[in-house]
């Protein structure tokens, strides 16, 4: 579960969140819709640690989750889907272990 409470951030003098609150449950996957400049980013990095907040608190559980995918992505051969599914790590380890099994049954 991911709480936030009371989260105010501002960036440049530029108040983007004020007094903000949420609660995302377990289990529930959740993603950020806005206009350029809202501060979508932003609160990604308050949530995952690379930015403080103003104020008010975060919390999330030390297992949780966090998957990005880069707004300027490097020049790559890989296709946009195979980029994306790169960000959840428990289905990659788990394709390597199917990929490298021996037993055929």
């Amino acid at each position: 579960m991911i709480t936030i409470n009371n989260l105010s951030i501002r960036i440049a003098g530029r108040l983007l969140l004020d007094d903000a609150s949420v609660f995302i449950p377990t289990g529930f996957k959740a993603g950020f819709v806005g206009r350029n400049g809202a501060g979508k980013s932003t609160l990604f990095k308050v949530l995952t640690g690379e930015m403080a907040p103003e104020g008010g608190e975060v919390s999330l559980p030390k297992s949780a989750r966090i998957g990005q995918v880069a707004q300027e992505a490097p020049g790559t051969d890989e296709s946009l889907i195979e980029i994306v599914l790169a960000a959840d790590k428990e289905r990659a380890s788990l394709l390597v272990e199917a990929e490298t099994a021996t037993d055929p049954h």
